[in-house]
């Protein structure tokens, strides 16, 4: 079984499979659609034990939250959408629940033969990504 702090450290996006599609059903405009699916980001987990931080980092823009488990939190996500986020670790998985004006997104990241991977889903549209840690 993984533990969440397992999650913890320096990962680097190697595998994006559906961004497109994910974005388009977010409704992300076309000019933040073409920078976003250029970037190759690195996505930082820290905790102290009680408090997590995820930091997603790449030449074009950086996005930082923190938040403590199961508890409801305000976002704002890097296309500017702001959020109401509640994060839960569910089975060896990190889950995030997005909501606004009445849409919502659930984000998933858990470890898989040695890397994150991460799944967004929002109406029956999945995005993958998955990370190698560097650090």
């Amino acid at each position: 079984m993984v533990t969440i702090q397992e999650l913890v450290g320096r990962l680097r996006l190697v595998k994006n499979k559906g961004f497109h599609k994910y974005l388009r059903e977010l409704e992300v405009g076309m000019a933040l659609w073409k920078m976003g699916a250029m970037a190759k980001p690195d996505c930082v987990i820290t905790s102290d034990g009680k408090n997590f931080t995820i930091k997603t980092e790449s030449t074009l823009k950086m996005t930082q939250f923190s938040y403590n488990l199961r508890e409801k939190f305000k976002e704002t996500i890097a296309d500017g959408r702001k959020t109401q986020t509640i994060c839960n670790f569910i089975n060896s998985t990190l889950v995030l629940h997005q909501e606004w004006d009445g849409k919502e997104t659930t984000i998933r990241r858990r470890l898989g033969g040695g890397k994150l991977v991460m799944e967004c889903d929002m109406n029956n549209v999945t995005c993958t990504q998955v990370y190698e840690k560097v650090e």
